[in-house]
């Protein structure tokens, strides 16, 4: 298998998406918000969550499982607090309207926090929270993953989900602090993009019913997802998923949709994000001064043998950004096949 990467740049990636989106009749504004947040995704290496995804939603539209015209309202409003109700619309569009309102909220009220019900999955969590970062803010988010991998510490009833959370930290001159984790040890995007590229997992990810090391990806639905410190990422996952699934009449436990396997039934996915604007609590650059020295005050402390830097939440997501924003954003062998299948079958110009 080759295992040589093409590369393409995000307009080339962005008009791609925004063309497969509207060949099967997703509106063209629509369409351009979500390939921009999908190619934003890749540039972060979001792999598993961006571009990735692309024949996924569309087999998913086509089958019926998701409204291309989708009228997204605001169920409930206070001041400070919003439900987004996306009438099942492609999640990203449910998502970038609750973080629209929080950080107008925010602006007002200094807190906000909006919730979103009958949405999809949306991609990688981090993506949301960085968009406090222009508007001074920092930004929180949460979402109930869309198919359940992990049972409940001790269980093996697949009662919840990898159910990330990213927050994003704004800076003066370092980069941002953002953190972006599942709270399994891997988020199942990184085990589909296994099994479609052909490689192992490695021991630890995820153990079969008997506890036992499970490295085959194609086997994955045989066990289950591990939680990042045992116990801790179950109670993680739990609360999470309280806060952006239950808390907005989202889907949680038992009534969370596979999407990978179910193509038409409605998922009701909820996320939730929360902007905390820097200004309500001071001096804003103050702040940001402050990150920046903590940020170069752990980054000049001695590491331990085998570790070559220290190194902060978000710091390689910005690397690759800045690689492929200037290079242009690999693309797997395998995806690249995928991704020409899906242009051959939408009658639209292949990416490559």
């Amino acid at each position: 298998m080759s295992d040589v990467h093409s590369r393409v740049s995000a307009d080339e990636l962005s008009t791609f998406i925004a063309c497969a989106f509207e060949s099967v009749g997703v509106p063209e504004s629509d369409a351009k918000i979500v390939s921009k947040i999908m190619t934003e995704i890749d540039l972060l290496g979001g792999s598993g969550h961006g571009v990735f995804r692309l024949p996924q939603y569309i087999r998913r539209i086509k089958a019926g499982g998701m409204n291309v015209t989708p009228d997204i309202q605001l169920e409930h409003e206070t001041n400070s607090t919003a439900v987004v109700h996306g009438d099942n619309c492609i999640g990203h569009l449910a998502v970038k309207r609750a973080t629209d309102v929080a950080i107008e909220k925010a602006e007002k009220m200094g807190v906000a926090w909006a919730g979103v019900k009958m949405g999809n999955h949306a991609g990688t969590a981090s993506v949301y929270a960085r968009m406090a970062l222009p508007n001074d803010m920092i930004g929180i988010y949460s979402a109930v993953g869309s198919a359940n991998h992990l049972p409940p510490w001790g269980g093996l009833e697949m009662l919840l989900s990898t159910n990330p959370i990213a927050i994003g930290v704004p800076a003066m001159d370092e980069p941002p602090v953002v953190l972006d984790m599942a709270t399994t040890v891997a988020a199942y995007g990184k085990v589909k993009t296994a099994a479609q590229r052909g490689e192992e997992m490695p021991v630890g990810w995820m153990v079969d019913n008997q506890g036992q090391p499970l490295t085959d990806p194609k086997r994955s639905n045989e066990g289950f997802l591990i939680p990042v410190g045992e116990y801790k990422g179950y109670g993680m996952a739990l609360v999470l998923g309280l806060l952006a699934g239950t808390l907005n009449g989202a889907a949680m436990g038992h009534d969370v949709i596979d999407f990978n396997a179910d193509d038409e039934s409605l998922t009701n996915t909820g996320q939730f994000i929360c902007m905390i604007s820097l200004k309500a609590f001071g001096d804003v650059d103050e702040f940001k001064r402050q990150v920046d020295d903590l940020a170069r005050s752990l980054r000049a402390s001695p590491t331990l043998p085998g570790f070559d830097q220290v190194r902060l939440p978000g710091e390689s997501s910005q690397g690759k950004h800045d690689d492929f924003s200037k290079n242009g954003i690999p693309v797997h062998p395998e995806l690249t096949k995928a991704l020409d299948v899906l242009a051959q079958d939408l009658g639209i110009t292949s990416l490559f």
